[in-house]
């Protein structure tokens, strides 16, 4: 996995309200750390109410949503759905991975549908970190990045 430097980036990292797992949150936050981003982990089962405040009040370069517990395609959905209906956060970076469904391999079936409703990447877990850090070194262009299904867009 290549290291991408980030010059001065500010995140948001959250998980979706019905997940409890820490240690993805954990191990993004380092990750971006170490690589020279200032995060705010939220941690686990986090509001939609208060992701959306933490990017309103925070201005973040973007947000990532991890997910373990196998219900990120539904609660995920709704999350976008609630961030694209804000004005301010409309130009918002949101990117979501981990365990998206209760499907496996096939939980690629849900990028397509998360990424149509306003993520601007998708991250299945068994795709491992590549097109995460493809994404973050994109950080840096203008424009948010056109949509692709399935992976980093």
């Amino acid at each position: 996995m290549q290291q991408v430097m980030l010059p001065a980036k500010r995140f948001v990292v959250s998980s979706v309200s019905s997940d409890a797992h820490m240690w993805n949150l954990v191990f993004l936050q380092l990750l971006l750390e170490e690589q020279g981003a200032d995060v705010t982990n939220l941690g686990a089962c986090v509001p939609d109410d208060l992701i959306i405040e933490e990017c309103l009040r925070t201005q973040p370069d973007a947000l990532v949503i991890s997910t373990v517990n196998g219900h990120g395609h539904l609660d995920g959905l709704r999350l976008i759905r609630r961030i694209r209906s804000v004005p301010e956060l409309a130009d918002l970076r949101v990117v979501i991975g981990g365990k998206l469904g209760v499907r496996g391999a096939d939980n690629i079936v849900f990028a397509e549908e998360l990424s149509l409703s306003g993520y601007d990447a998708v991250f299945e877990a068994q795709g491992g970190m590549d097109g995460f850090q493809e994404f973050l070194g994109a950080l840096d262009s203008a424009s948010r990045p056109e949509l692709t299904s399935g992976v980093a867009a």
